[in-house]
This record gives C-alpha cells, sequence and structure tokens, in this order.
C-alpha cells in the first residue's frame, strides 16, 4: 500500500467514525418519552398487537385499543387494565366511517393519539388461481387504506403539537413476492412505499415514521389466517413454518424490538434474522430471489382439489401435522397471545 492509499483510507474511516457518531447524537436527541402518552394500536386484541399493548403499558403509556371482534377486545382489555390506563373500541379499520368514529371516541376519552400503531392485518394463503378480486380488495383496505385513514385522522393534532410517532406494521412479504401470498404481498406493499415516502415529508415536522418488516413471529395467528384450496396442506406448512425456531422469531422479543424503534423514531425495523438475510439477499440478488422463490413454489400445494376459492379458518384446517410436534410453537403461543 502506498503512502497516499494510506491515507486515503485513514480519511474514509474518520469519516465514517464521524457519520456514525453523528447517527448515535441523531437518534439520541429524538428518544421519546412513552409515559403518560396516548398510544392507539390496531389489532391489538390478540398476535403483536396484544404483545405491543403489553409493552407499552408497561411504559406507563395510555392505551387506546381497538379491533374488530368485541369478544377478544374485551379479554384483552381486562388484562391490559390490570396494569395501564385502557380504553378498549370496536373497529374495523376496513371501513373510513368505523375509523373516523373510533378516533373521535379515543380523542373524547383519553385525548388526542400521540402514537398511532397500525398493526391490523389480514392473510388469505394459496395459490393464485384460488384469490379473487375480493381477496386483494380486503388485503389494500386492511393494510393500506385503513392505516392512510387513521393517519389522516390523527396527523392534523401531531402536526400542531410538532411531535408524534406512527409506526407501520408491514412485513417481509411487503418487500419480496411471497408465492401463495399474492393478495397479501399487494397490500404490505403498498403500506411499505407509503411508509418510507411519509416519513421523509412528516420528519421535518418532528414526526417520525417507522416502518416495522417482520418475517415470522410465533404469535400463534397461523390459527386465525385463512387457507384456499388444499387448505389444510397450506395451513400445515404455515404453521410449521411458524414454529421453526431459526426461522420464526420469538414474539415478545420482537415486540420490544418495535417499541425501541418507536422510541428512537428509526426509520425501519425488520424482525428476525431470516427476515433479515431475505431483505438484504433480495436487495442484492432480486432476479435470483424470484427464481429460488419459484423453485420454492413447485413444492407447495397445487391450487387442484381442496375448497377452491372459498375460505377456511386455520383453526378450521386442521390436520395430523399441525398437531404434531411441529407446530409445539405456535400452538403454545395460541394460548400466550389470546388467538383463540
Amino acid at each position: 500500500m502506498t503512502r497516499g492509499e494510506a491515507k486515503a483510507l485513514m480519511w474514509a474511516g474518520a469519516g465514517i467514525t464521524a457519520l456514525l457518531g453523528m447517527q448515535q447524537m441523531v437518534r439520541r436527541s429524538r428518544r421519546y418519552d412513552f409515559r403518560g402518552r396516548v398510544v392507539l394500536i390496531t389489532g391489538a386484541s390478540r398476535g403483536l398487537g396484544l404483545i405491543l399493548a403489553r409493552l407499552w403499558a408497561e411504559e406507563g403509556a395510555r392505551l387506546a385499543i381497538c379491533a374488530r371482534d368485541g369478544e377478544d377486545l374485551d379479554t384483552a382489555r381486562r388484562e391490559l387494565s390490570t396494569t395501564a390506563e385502557v380504553a378498549s373500541f370496536e373497529c374495523d379499520i376496513m371501513h373510513r366511517a368505523d375509523i373516523e368514529r373510533m378516533l373521535r371516541e379515543v380523542e373524547g376519552e383519553l385525548g388526542p393519539v400521540d402514537v398511532l400503531v397500525n398493526n391490523a392485518g389480514t392473510i388469505a394463503v394459496g395459490p393464485f388461481e384460488t384469490m379473487t378480486v375480493e381477496d386483494f380488495d380486503d388485503s389494500l383496505r386492511t393494510h393500506f387504506w385503513g392505516p392512510l385513514h387513521a393517519i389522516q385522522g390523527v396527523l392534523p393534532a401531531m402536526r400542531e403539537r410538532g411531535e408524534g410517532r406512527i409506526v407501520n406494521v408491514s412485513s417481509i412479504g411487503g418487500r419480496i413476492g411471497v408465492p401463495h401470498m399474492a393478495a397479501y404481498c399487494a397490500g404490505k406493499f403498498a403500506l411499505t412505499g407509503f411508509s418510507q415516502a411519509l416519513r421523509a415529508e412528516l420528519l421535518p415536522h418532528g414526526i417520525c415514521v417507522t416502518t416495522v418488516i417482520p418475517g415470522l413471529i410465533t404469535t400463534g395467528s397461523p390459527r386465525n389466517a385463512h387457507f384456499k384450496g388444499q387448505h389444510e396442506a397450506e395451513y400445515a406448512w404455515f404453521a410449521a413454518a411458524d414454529s421453526m425456531p431459526g426461522l420464526a422469531m420469538d414474539a415478545e422479543a420482537a415486540g420490544r424490538e418495535v417499541v425501541e424503534a418507536a422510541r428512537y423514531g428509526e426509520a425501519e425495523v425488520i424482525l428476525g434474522k431470516a427476515a433479515e438475510l431475505a431483505s438484504l439477499f433480495n436487495g442484492v440478488f432480486p432476479g435470483l430471489t424470484a427464481d429460488l422463490l419459484s423453485v420454492a413454489q413447485r413444492f407447495l400445494p397445487s391450487a387442484e382439489g381442496g375448497i377452491g376459492t372459498e375460505k377456511a379458518l386455520g383453526s378450521e384446517s386442521e390436520s395430523n401435522v399441525t398437531q404434531s410436534p411441529l407446530t409445539e410453537r405456535t400452538r403454545r403461543a395460541e394460548e400466550k397471545f389470546n388467538q383463540r
């Protein structure tokens, strides 16, 4: 190495060190105290939403939780109310009027929303041939239009205060097109792009938008997902993958990462090492990723047979596989995170 090359390398190292130090300073300056803040979480009656509600309760936040199912919502509210101030609201985020009514009720009971967590989701699993236009419409209304309308509702007060947090829970399926999840991916891709664009626009106003990219998380959610075509076989592979150590992340660890990302106003958090590696690989080799997924597609159930375009819940699609040790982690999570 010549003297000039060594000098250039030294300056490059100094520049990188300075940038990293500046990044840490900016991160610390954005630290947000959740104590006493109004945190609204959609889809909070079970799964990741319930986990996030538990964690924000520990932070001393004032919780507003919403979900479609009143019974599940009541169960979550009773649990959370032992450790935090919590108000629950039945709301189907697929309907704008429901969201607007819910936001008025939240403000009337708790005050303006400081932290909005767009977590509610829906999923239909099956070959593209079994998907209908309604499946795509449901996904877009749940994963894109619902968050958009909720954000439009809370944003004026956040702008006025000059601060706020918006957390959009997307998916690795919002970054990589996954076979047998076409409708789900359509909605999540829309949310990811919208969330990233929104951050750039709102950051100068003191409002941090965080995009969450989860891989598989063992929340017990397959039980309440919808399956099409050969629904028992579709549910079997989905539930087994959701239970697999190394592939599926621990749910409570995932929740803690989301809360920390919101605390420091991070642009993005990818949940799970498998999702991080998949995202990195796809970023460098997008064509190869698509080709490899095409190979994987051949091992998934075909569109022939089963229930065709009809839907069955995971709980209606049990088989010997889903009652075996292969899915033990998922079955334990069902009980722990109110999936039953």
